[in-house]
């Protein structure tokens, strides 16, 4: 077997590869419309400072966002309309600055709006969707994700605590053919 981490980032970006394959894809970033490019797919400061997601790529979940934000301007009719997105962009942001991010997910959460609040990694363990699908554990007073996927009829163990600094040296010096004399005079020469 073969597994490498590059190759399976790589294998993330095929829908890209696609894309640029058909010209509707480019290099400059922050151009396309899932780079941030298009106004309905991006993220917005709120009035808090804090962050919503947008990803209202289908017409329908486009609609409802128009919708449920009360935008009525007839700019925003032409969605794909590329030439358009870096005036609606703005015109979106200035929305998004206009409530704070509980007001936002009061509104939109639970639609089909194609939304989210952009959580911190203390506030995303107390989300209420996270919550429910019990996406992160506590070990030991550390919040970390859970396993996943998780199977039904293979439940994942639960993760180990981290380790504390130092803790396994001597068994990984061991395995890397290190005998105990060298290791004992490693530690004695602070080298660990």
């Amino acid at each position: 077997m073969d597994a490498a981490i590059a190759d399976g980032s790589a294998l993330l970006t095929a829908m890209i590869h696609g894309l640029k394959a058909m010209h509707v894809w480019n290099d400059a970033r922050g151009t396309n419309v899932l780079d941030s490019g298009a106004h309905f797919y991006d993220t917005y400061e709120c009035a808090d400072g804090k962050w919503v997601a947008i990803g209202a790529l289908e017409p329908q979940f486009y609609a409802l966002l128009l919708e449920k934000c009360g935008i009525d301007d007839p700019d925003f009719q032409a969605q794909m309309g590329a030439h358009r997105w870096p005036a609606l962009k703005g015109k979106m942001a200035a929305l998004f600055r206009s409530k704070t991010r509980d007001e936002w997910c009061a509104l939109l959460e639970g639609t089909d709006a194609c939304f989210a609040p952009v959580l911190d990694l203390d506030e995303a363990p107390q989300h209420p969707h996270n919550r429910a699908r019990q996406t992160f554990v506590e070990i030991d007073g550390v919040m970390q994700p859970a396993p996943a996927p998780r199977f039904s009829r293979t439940p994942p163990t639960t993760p180990m605590p981290p380790p504390l600094p130092g803790e396994h040296t001597d068994e990984v010096l061991a395995e890397w053919g290190f005998s105990p004399e060298e290791i004992a005079r490693l530690k004695a020469n602070g080298i660990i």
